[in-house]
């Protein structure tokens, strides 16, 4: 029987009755082999988990994870990491799974993965052995889903991680420049799981193994699927029309509680007695009238343009993507649909976020917490990396516009508690080889987020904005880091601990609300450098990636200072900036050279951007509109985008304006800019007249390079009529999870 009435109470995830497998016990590691699989007394596997990454027993890494709370529900679980993809031999050699394929491309997107923001192919690979490159395909999810048809037809395939959840519906793609489909036709997948996919992976394992069939599993949240056109889960649904550039209309013409007619009385509530006549007059709740539009909204639907109106119309494409973050919020979001041909790819609400119980059980797995065994000596960047670190959070509720965290794990922080963090710092001490004494992460997506959260669950599960702390911190957003400083005081006071350190990203506007949290974290758990992202200086980039200003790094920064002073400590702050960011000009980027200057600040990792699927910005540099604005055809804002190679490059140059490599690019534009005073030697010039000898050869090649074009002729975008230009990754340009720390190789 067809079930599609999705649930908004979520089942807790360890409440399953384990399946008959759990007598084997847990696997000292997942098997990746059929030796293995026989040691363990398996005739079969359950499920199998296909990944471009190394596998590491670390619950940093998503298959481990997945795997290992697979494996606690009792199922039998194996793993195929970086399988030959040129044919289907290395996807059967573990057998054919009794349930089903899960496919991932792993921790990070396999195109950001493999290509620089100039889309050039990266020399190393983070989470391969010994960093070799080219382990992976391109589109991994869709190669590797495939080829899982090809290895045994009729076998359900489940697609997930970061790389299927930002493919989810039409979007744009940086790679081949060009709006490309959803994921879920391409790869022919049975089900995509978006976001943190524990509770939907949970449910769809033991359904599937109860007899149900993968193609009448429709009410996961968290999932996607195809469907026909017409196709509705009930009769009493409502589709809203929302594939033009509007405001989706009211879901239904609510009935008059006063009106006249025997619908409006006799159903719930006191009704006064009837007079002349006519029906009795109900007068009803306000808490009975929002129950019913939150019913109204669950059993909702909104379309979005189709793939084939928003490839070819830049400012649809806009309306779509606005429409899509809107729609975020579990506590209030309702299911999407776009066509693609003669279907629709349908997008159930977001997942519910785990609760703090559920996710200290998922963290405190047996995890092995190190690679496997067949990698033998060979050296795992993304491991070496976070080895020594513990994830204390997940999500985050900056919404900064480049970013793929927000879309990926959500804007609602799941904290893990005090307990079960300080417990696993113990196991990585008591467990991990090579452990000294140093702890070198306690964090997460934000160093600093830990247990923030609305102070109103209505308030959180009401709202719709797209960030919680732009352009003001809101009101209703508790900053309190009482419990994030205790976290810190207890890590480092444990028996055969010598130092925790914070390596993840803080956010600082927060961090200003609590000098005591400054304080703690810059005596005690400072390395001598700390990261951190203003991102740019200037207001017009900033509103684009929705970032506070730079006075909030300024306050930040006399906070540091203060407290390094106090605890007699030389350290400084490391700053990242984006170059090339859509809406930002040329001449933000003179100006952000020069407070860099002005600062004695000389970047050596500098990063341009890269458009990610899905993204915010990355909507900007394909539409030059401003989707966090209302659209318009004819009036709204318009956003300048860095296209040109020459111009990249340019942005780029201005972080690095102290490298003589760059000096005749950057004099070159500034004369080009009516900026000719700031060639020279003067301490407010930012670039000598004069040239090393045997340098800035590749910058003046730069300067002869002509425009990159777009369909065969160079696009008129809003940054060449005005000759402006316009930020980050070290990953790309939109951070993505991967291990902390490593949103992709810098």
């Amino acid at each position: 029987m067809l079930n599609t009435n999705v649930s908004t109470a979520p089942r807790p995830l360890f409440s399953w009755r384990k399946f008959w497998a759990q007598r084997f016990g847990p696997a000292p590691f997942l098997p990746m082999s059929r030796a293995e699989m026989d040691r363990l007394g398996w005739d079969s596997c359950d499920i199998i988990l296909i990944t471009g990454d190394a596998y590491i027993d670390h619950p940093s890494f998503g298959m481990a994870l997945i795997g290992r709370l697979l494996e606690a529900q009792g199922f039998r679980v194996g793993i195929i990491s970086q399988p030959d993809w040129n044919s289907a031999a290395d996807f059967r050699q573990l057998g054919k799974p009794n349930l089903f394929f899960g496919v991932t491309a792993g921790n990070m997107d396999s195109m950001v993965n493999r290509y620089t923001s100039d889309r050039k192919p990266r020399s190393d690979d983070a989470y391969t052995p010994n960093a070799e490159p080219n382990k992976r395909p391109d589109r991994a999810v869709t190669v590797y889903a495939q080829r899982c048809r090809e290895a045994f037809a009729g076998t359900p395939v489940v697609i997930g991680s970061i790389e299927a959840s930002l493919r989810r519906i039409a979007h744009y793609d940086y790679w081949s420049d060009k709006v490309r489909r959803s994921v879920l036709p391409d790869s022919k997948a049975d089900l995509l799981v978006f976001g943190n996919a524990e509770r939907a992976i949970v449910e769809l394992a033991h359904r599937l193994a109860k007899g149900e069939k993968i193609s009448e599993i429709r009410d996961l949240r968290g999932t996607a699927f195809m469907v026909g056109r017409d196709w509705l889960p009930a009769a009493d649904w409502d589709e809203i029309d929302s594939t033009e550039i509007d405001t989706p209309g009211a879901l239904v013409k609510h009935a008059d509680p006063y009106a006249m007619d025997e619908r409006a009385g006799n159903s719930a509530g006191s009704a006064l007695p009837a007079t002349d006549g006519g029906q009795p007059v109900r007068i009803v709740a306000r808490a009975e009238r929002l129950a019913a539009r939150r019913e109204r909204r669950a059993h909702s639907v909104v379309r979005l343009p189709a793939y084939e109106q928003v490839k070819d119309d830049p400012v649809l494409y806009a309306h779509a993507s606005r429409t899509f973050h809107l729609e975020s919020n579990p506590g209030n979001a309702r299911a999407l649909r776009q066509a693609h041909g003669e279907r629709d790819v349908w997008l159930n609400p977001p997942p519910v976020p785990l609760s703090t119980e559920e996710l200290d059980a998922v963290y405190e797995l047996p995890y092995a917490r190190r690679p496997h065994p067949a990698y033998g000596e060979a050296k795992i960047p993304a491991w070496e990396m976070i080895r020594f670190s513990v994830n204390i959070m997940r999500g985050c509720f900056g919404g900064c516009t480049f970013c793929s965290i927000t879309e990926h794990e959500g804007r609602i922080i799941q904290s893990r508690s005090e307990d079960s963090v300080i417990r696993e710092i113990e196991e990585m001490r008591d467990k991990t080889p090579g452990f000294t004494g140093i702890v070198s992460d306690l964090g997460g997506p934000t160093a600093n987020m830990y247990h923030l959260k609305c102070k109103d669950e209505k308030i959180e599960a009401a709202c719709r904005r797209l960030s919680c702390v732009y352009p003001d911190i809101c009101d209703n957003l508790g900053t309190d880091h009482t419990p994030l400083i205790s976290l810190y005081r207890r890590a480092r006071s444990l028996k055969g601990v010598k130092k925790v350190l914070i390596g993840s990203g803080l956010r600082y506007d927060l961090a200003v609300r609590s000098p005591e949290y400054i304080k703690e974290l810059v005596q005690h758990h400072v390395g001598g450098y700390l990261k951190i992202a203003p991102e740019h200086t200037e207001e017009g980039p900033l509103s684009k990636m929705m970032k506070p200003g730079i006075g909030s790094y300024d306050r930040f920064k006399q906070l540091f200072d203060r407290f390094s002073r106090e605890a007699g400590k030389e350290q400084y702050l490391i700053p990242y900036f984006i170059a090339a960011h859509p809406g930002t000009t040329d001449a933000d980027m003179v100006n952000l050279a020069l407070w860099l200057k002005k600062n004695n600040f000389r970047l050596d990792q500098v990063q341009t951007f890269l458009p990610t699927p899905m993204a915010l910005a990355t909507t900007m540099y394909h539409s030059e509109r401003n989707p966090l604005k209302k659209l318009h055809r004819q009036v709204g804002e318009t956003v300048g985008a860095v296209r040109g190679a020459r111009q990249r490059k340019l942005h780029k140059a201005f972080l690095r304006y102290h490298d003589p490599e760059n000096w005749p690019l950057l004099r070159e534009a500034l004369k080009e800019m009516g900026r000719a005073d700031l060639i020279g030697n003067g301490k407010k010039q930012l670039v000598p007249a004069w040239q090393p000898a045997g340098t800035g050869l590749k910058a003046a090649g730069a300067i002869r390079q002509t425009p990159e074009r777009k369909g065969g002729a160079q696009r008129p975008t809003a940054a060449t009529r005005n000759g402006t230009g316009g930020p980050r990754p070290a990953t790309g340009g939109a951070r993505q999870p991967g291990p902390r720390k490593t949103r992709s190789p810098r």
